[in-house]
């Protein structure tokens, strides 16, 4: 509701401007609550397991969701970016390339086959319905409990011909780390594939010196992974020693 506010102290009001908190700041609206995919559970913090640790979260319990596949309309302009996709893959033998599309948070992305994944970004680049002539980069996400699909890469596209941001998602397995480099594609991917390669482990086929870019190449392992050993260093203090995060006992 509004109210009236004195003003000047002489019976003049004005109304009192609203402005709800989602106006205000619209990324902290709730996600709708569509269909959904569990991919495990997490347990407590830092992979402690036996005593449990000393920040309190040893009996977290919290389930890992993904957000499910959207059915059109998908709204907006993301209508037009499928329609032209989709009808450029109908041309070819590429038709299932798209495994499914999914609407979060404003956003949209498309998981795409990664045997596919060189020639829908091609696509994605050239077709004048299109247009998404910049990638800004490729992330990595480890998910351990998705079998089969354990690893996954992030592509963010922009088109700054038509002012739109969409996304490309691969996965793989673990047991087959390899994902089609799109460095010939889109050039700015050569520092980013090797980053994801040295913290991930994924391999990018076809990149033209896939080597470690922040670790020293005899570094074993991928650190990033959710599996990697947090680590530390016993520090001493007054005689007595502190163990790594993953190690410590509780004292409650």
């Amino acid at each position: 509701m509004s109210e009236d506010k004195n003003v000047d102290g002489k019976g003049k009001h004005e109304k009192a401007v609203e402005q709800p908190a989602v106006d205000q700041s619209p990324e902290n609206i709730a996600p709708s609550q569509g269909e959904v995919r569990s991919v495990g559970v997490r347990h407590g913090m830092f992979g402690v397991s036996g005593t449990g640790d000393t920040s309190g979260f040893g009996g977290l319990v919290r389930p890992v969701i993904y957000p499910g596949a959207k059915q059109r309309p998908y709204g907006g302009w993301f209508d037009e970016v499928a329609d032209a996709l989709e009808a450029r893959l109908d041309q070819t033998d590429l038709g299932a390339a798209i495994e499914s599309v999914v609407v979060h948070r404003g956003e949209i992305t498309f998981h795409v086959r990664r045997q596919d994944l060189p020639f829908v970004a091609q696509m994605l680049r050239d077709d004048e319905a299109l247009r998404f002539e910049f990638c800004a980069g490729v992330s990595g996400v480890h998910y351990p409990e998705d079998a089969g699909r354990e690893l996954h890469a992030v592509y963010h596209l922009l088109s700054m011909t038509h002012n739109r941001r969409i996304r490309l998602e691969v996965s793989a397995p673990d047991s087959d780390p390899h994902i089609p480099s799109l460095v010939s594609i889109y050039p700015t991917n050569d520092w980013h594939e090797r980053e994801v390669w040295d913290m991930f482990g994924i391999q990018f086929d076809g990149h033209p010196a896939l080597a470690r870019i922040l670790m020293p190449d005899d570094w074993p392992g991928h650190p990033q992974r959710k599996d990697y050993p947090l680590g530390g260093i016993p520090v001493e203090y007054k005689g007595g020693s502190i163990p790594p995060p993953d190690q410590r006992r509780s004292y409650n």
